[in-house]
């Protein structure tokens, strides 16, 4: 029997986030491949692990401590020891590791990226330098796999990744999980019918226009917003000084989300940015109506099949409604057109037909076909690593 190929997935940790529950929701969907491939994950940092991992995958512990430079030395020195035939990461400091890890050794690698790296990055000093990292690893790789269209263009454009090596996967939705988890009693439950969101409580989520939104509509339901983070003083303020603090909830981190957004009547996105937003194709497929911004990136290539730009102004769509960023008069308007019978039964049947086109099994599929290209066509960057610094050049070996 050949030997099987090994093949090195990594990432920050386990603690929690969309980006390890999609890692492990693919890791999950890979048993088809096992068979061909010996599979094993990298954790850079020693975490409390919040999801799960088949029994079948190798972890590779390492602690790395949340630092740039140690994951860097940690992850290469563990490729050094197990010599994988392809590596693939997740997150930005994942997919540096990995660059570095990897440089030199005459073997594919893939990163994945999970957000719009140029919103996500910001501005000032440490953005400017994380942002030089990128430029000087991403192009590197493989293959770049992006979560969204929008993403593959900020790469493209912002970043050097060539169009040719770069191509959008769409976060995989496991339907069977959540109708599972939907059928549970929630934890929290509101005081009437409701509408809901959900997010990190941090300005890109944008939840105080919302709360203005929300305060104009005045819908004939409670608002619930899911999540923790440093907004969240400023918000409830914000919700006293509306006058709708009585109508505001704000239960925190909840571990069944799907029981709660399975029994509500909308859900509404008013982000600044995303990557891929991973809450609004779940909520969908909990069957609720949305009403979401055009920002970037995913929205309005998830409900409207077409790229931000070409989206001018508000968009009724079959799920609900498109709305510019930052606009919380039109999204009010939105809230009440939405909201109101019949569009709100017919848009959240439409919305759960329209997630069906994200499953697990279609991503994983997907992403393997990526990895086994890489495998195949044999064509990717090396390098070097000379004093803790990357040198790279292109090549490409048949």
């Amino acid at each position: 029997m050949p030997k099987k190929k090994k093949v090195l997935f990594a990432i920050n940790s386990l603690a929690g986030g969309g980006a390890e529950r999609v890692l492990t929701t693919l890791l999950a969907a890979s048993e088809p491949w096992r068979e061909r491939y010996a599979l094993h994950l990298a954790l850079l940092d020693q975490e409390p692990r919040v999801y799960a991992v088949p029994d079948w995958i190798e972890i590779h512990q390492l602690d790395a401590r949340h630092k740039p430079v140690s994951g860097l030395f940690q992850l290469r020195s563990l490729v050094a020891r197990l010599a994988p035939d392809v590596t693939l990461s997740f997150l930005t400091r994942a997919n540096v590791a990995n660059a570095v890890a990897m440089a030199g050794r005459g073997k594919p690698w893939l990163i994945s990226e999970r957000v719009n790296t140029s919103a996500h990055l910001g501005s000032g000093t440490g953005a400017k330098f994380a942002k030089a990292m990128v430029r000087a690893s991403y192009p590197r790789a493989s293959h770049v796999i992006a979560v969204s269209e929008g993403v593959v263009e900020d790469l493209v454009v912002n970043f050097g990744v060539r169009r040719d090596r770069v191509s959008a996967i769409a976060n995989p939705v496991d339907h069977r999980r959540i109708a599972e988890l939907a059928r549970e009693m929630p934890s929290f439950r509101p005081r009437g019918a409701y509408v809901i969101a959900a997010g990190r409580l941090v300005p890109n989520k944008n939840f105080s226009m919302l709360l203005g939104a929300y305060a104009e509509a005045q819908l004939p339901a409670r608002l619930v917003i899911l999540g923790e983070g440093p907004e969240r003083g400023a918000l409830e303020a914000r919700a006293r000084a509306l006058g709708i603090a009585d109508r505001v909830d704000m239960p925190g981190f909840i571990d069944n989300p799907y029981a709660l957004l399975a029994r509500a009547e909308l859900f509404a996105m008013p982000s600044n940015a995303e990557g891929f937003p991973n809450g609004l194709v779940e909520a969908m497929a909990c069957g609720l109506p949305v009403v979401a911004t055009n920002c970037a990136s995913g929205p309005s290539e998830i409900l409207a099949d077409m790229a931000r730009e070409a989206v001018a102004g508000p968009m009724d769509v079959d799920a609900g409604a498109l709305v510019p960023t930052d606009d919380p008069k039109r999204f009010a308007a939105a809230l009440r057109a939405v909201h109101a019978e019949p569009r709100r039964t017919t848009a959240g049947v439409a919305a759960r037909q329209r997630s069906l086109a994200y499953g697990v099994e279609q991503a994983a599929e997907n992403y393997w076909a990526r990895i086994e290209r890489a495998l195949e066509h044999r064509s990717w960057a090396t390098g070097d690593v000379r004093n803790g610094e990357i040198v790279l050049s292109s090549g490409v070996s048949q």
